[in-house]
């Protein structure tokens, strides 16, 4: 049997120039001093302590807080982090990281989010950590807004790419279980399935798309999974809709890089998620890549106990967005 980090090494070196590989700098994982948190509805997803409460931003990095990246009618607003003495004239590139909690919940600032972006931007990433539409009442209806927010935001990132200091040709994404949707939704949906133009959604003249993106522990095809209050209406009541909203009907040859991440102790989205969005792109010719994290159940950062993970996310990343070789894993010491 191919191990899913024999199958990783063997993608990237298949598309990769021969380079030197670039060591990780070492990082220090995120502290926690936490702060509790009102969830909307018991998801089984927010059940692990870091989903239940909020955490301190960083001092690691610069956090720019609140950005009305919808504009400022909308409440759902980003937290964009950069290196600290970054100089916007030297362009980084940048990555938008969605949040998980079922479509109900989750926040841009929880500790699996801080996580993310504060490694990420200690490795020389601009990360820009996004709220978008939630399901807050009964029968209220929140998709597709939820994935026009989610394009909106690399739109705004593109839009502000000299203020940041990014590179607008090298923008990622990365997700968490609902933000695994979303962000396989950036990947692998384009101008021809309905979700690019629409009518008062900001900045519709730039384009959302990514070069990348990273998914973990996320619900691909939504017509072998349950029913999900966002569409509020049943999968017998409404097929297309969860067809519409399975990433895994888009799957084709023209869509970015994508890396999955996923437990095989999951017992709120299965494996099987994954596994059959692997097969997919495989079938369609497209770059995908499954790591299987043995005894990881779902919802964890990119330290879980099984295994430190920034150095397989970041290999990922500095391959296409920095056009590097993959990092050997053994540059950035476990430290959970």
């Amino acid at each position: 049997m191919i191990t899913p980090s024999i199958l990783l090494v063997s993608l990237l070196a298949a598309t990769a120039p021969t380079v030197e590989t670039p060591a990780v700098k070492p990082v220090e994982p995120v502290v926690a001093k936490v702060v509790a948190s009102k969830t909307s509805e018991p998801a089984s997803e927010d059940t692990p302590a870091v989903l239940k409460k909020k955490v301190v931003y960083p001092t690691t990095v610069k956090v720019q807080k609140d950005v009305a990246f919808l504009g400022e009618a909308r409440k759902e607003k980003a937290d964009i982090f950069t290196p600290l003495n970054h100089d916007i004239s030297k362009p980084l590139p940048g990555i938008i990281v969605i949040h998980g909690g079922g479509f109900n919940d989750g926040d841009k600032a929880r500790g699996r989010e801080l996580n993310i972006c504060e490694n990420l931007t200690l490795q020389g990433y601009v990360c820009m950590s996004i709220n978008y539409k939630l399901r807050r009442m009964k029968n209220q209806v929140t998709w597709p807004q939820s994935v026009y927010d989610t394009k909106a935001a690399v739109r705004y990132m593109r839009k502000e790419a000299k203020n940041l200091g990014i590179n607008p040709d090298k923008i990622g994404a990365i997700g968490c279980s609902a933000g695994m949707n979303l962000s396989m939704m950036l990947a692998t949906t384009g101008p021809a399935d309905g979700f690019d133009v629409v009518k008062d959604e900001p900045y519709q003249d730039i384009s959302p798309k990514v070069s990348c993106a990273i998914g973990f522990y996320g619900a691909v095809d939504l017509m072998n999974y349950h029913d999900m209050k966002m569409f509020a209406k049943t999968r017998a009541e409404a097929p297309e809709l969860y067809k519409r909203g399975s990433p895994i009907y888009y799957i084709d040859d023209k869509d970015p890089p994508m890396l999955l991440v996923h437990g095989t102790a999951d017992k709120t989205v299965p494996l099987s998620q994954s596994e059959t969005f692997l097969r997919i792109s495989k079938e369609k010719g497209a770059n995908c890549v499954l790591e299987v994290i043995p005894d990881a159940p779902h919802t964890f950062d990119l330290q879980p106990k099984q295994r430190d993970l920034r150095p397989l996310v970041t290999a990922f990343f500095d391959q296409y967005l920095k056009g590097e070789n993959p990092a050997a894993e053994s540059k950035v010491p476990a430290t959970k």
